[in-house]
């Protein structure tokens, strides 16, 4: 694909509230380390690897661009085309397009979340939007397992990971367009279905098992005119993708591109229009009526109608999006693990990372699933499992961690034992520190003795 097929934007965020205290002014989202690399890298060479080059990135906050902007300078100069676009703090992904969507000049554009950690190749998605000829196409994946504990990070591999529920959606029976779907509250409460849609495709198919990636290809015009007419809409998500849905077959938005006023559709029409659908029969397949399954492109009036369409991922792809901290975990974890293919390292024979600069202790035990980072040191007697450890940090004896992220040029003094936490950078841990499912902020002291629990530890 070449930039007048697609247009690239990459929303990369700021300095999300919800990632606390692992994000700061020094750390935004886009550069929060996974397997000792910004998030954002992985996104960058997924395009890549796509011959998508050409890319505006977008990142909410003019201190946070600066940071991601000289990052990407430095990282992938003679690699990859990059605008970094900055936007007011809190605008929303519709906010954050609607900043930069007057630049925007191509037939189609690939948005993409900068937090997502996938091997989907894009190019999958952008086909298929041009072969349904569709306004808008969302990349569905598997909805990932997630590790045992909401607040903090995975424990003991003896807990299981339980699979996170993210959307109800909506498929027809050919299961290339969507036709519904909830998440957050939504998803907890009776489902909402245009009655028209039902008739147009006979059956549908409700999924509980599939999350939105937050890849999509939008036709650009009509994701101007939106963006343009609807200007209170903040969210592609919460706003954009659901208006898209509930207007599929209407005169609202046509296939030129032409947005049209909403004043056909007053709430009493609309409410004679729907039915209800309990989350009691959301995994079975549920007839509305007796007619034959009809292909939404087989209706007459298509010239007053538009196609949301979905790419729905082989389960043998890997895909997650870091927005929170259990996410921030369980994806470092996999990147290391089942996932670690997407690292662009090379294992040794012990599937561990160990850098050559790197120094271990008498006695000390790097275990499979490991990466430790270059400058760092190990005492004696220390034991690392499944963890992730940053550059340039200095480690006593008898420390155990286990199931743990800890970034840049961290202090673990003797006898600490870290379960299950995220340490970021430049902390100090002094001696005999106790820390299980804990998230230390940036260069926090934890003082001698003191043991932590599912707790949040930061500079106020």
């Amino acid at each position: 694909m070449t930039r007048m097929d697609f247009e690239v934007v990459v929303l990369a965020g700021g300095a999300s509230s919800n990632l606390s205290p692992l994000v700061s002014q020094e750390l935004p989202k886009a550069l929060l380390p996974v397997a000792n690399r910004p998030v954002l890298s992985y996104v960058l060479e997924l395009l890549e690897g796509s011959n998508l080059k050409d890319l505006i990135v977008v990142v909410e906050g003019e201190d946070a661009a600066q940071l991601v902007g000289g990052w990407i300078s430095g990282a992938y100069a003679d690699r990859l085309h990059v605008e970094v676009a900055a936007v007011p703090e809190g605008v929303g992904t519709a906010g954050a397009l609607r900043s930069i969507s007057s630049y925007l000049t191509a037939n189609d554009v690939l948005i993409v979340s900068g937090d997502l950690v996938t091997d989907v190749p894009p190019g999958a998605i952008a086909a298929t939007h041009r072969r349904h000829g569709a306004v808008v196409t969302t990349l569905l994946c598997s909805s990932p397992v997630s590790g045992p504990s909401d607040s903090g990070t995975s424990g003991g591999k003896e807990k299981a990971k339980k699979p996170v529920r993210h959307n109800i959606i909506g498929l027809d029976p050919t299961r290339q367009y969507l036709l519904h779907m909830a998440t957050g509250a939504e998803v907890e409460k009776d489902i909402r279905l245009q009655k028209r849609i039902l008739q147009a495709v006979g059956q549908m198919e409700i999924r509980a098992d599939l999350m939105d990636a937050h890849l999509y290809a939008f036709k650009r015009t009509v994701l101007q005119d939106i963006l343009d007419q609807k200007d209170k809409f903040q969210s592609i998500r919460q706003d954009i993708l659901p208006y898209l849905i509930r207007t599929q077959l209407s005169s609202e938005v046509s296939g030129n591109g032409l947005v049209s006023s909403e004043s056909g559709s007053n709430k009493s029409a609309v409410q004679d229009e729907l039915r209800w659908l309990s989350q009691h029969r959301e995994i079975a397949p549920s007839t509305f009526q007796d007619s034959q399954p009809l292909s939404l492109k087989s209706q007459r009036d298509d010239q007053r109608s538009h196609k949301c369409c979905v790419y729905i991922a082989n389960e043998s792809k890997y895909c997650a999006r870091l927005n929170s901290i259990q996410a921030f975990s369980d994806i470092n974890r996999d990147v290391i693990g089942e996932a670690s293919h997407l690292s662009g390292y090379s294992f040794s024979a012990q599937n561990n990372i160990i850098h050559p600069s790197a120094e271990l202790g008498s006695k000390t035990t790097v275990g499979p699933q490991c990466m430790l980072a270059e400058g760092s040191k190990l005492g004696d007697k220390c034991s690392v499992k499944r963890s992730v450890i940053g550059r340039h940090c200095r480690i006593g004896s008898n420390v155990k961690i286990v199931n743990s992220v800890v970034m840049n040029h961290v202090t673990i003094d003797d006898g600490c034992s870290i379960q299950g936490s995220v340490i970021c950078s430049n902390v100090q841990l002094q001696e005999r520190v106790v820390l299980k499912d804990c998230q230390v902020g940036a260069g926090y002291i934890v003082t001698s003795g003191s043991e932590h629990k599912s707790e949040s530890l930061a500079r106020k």
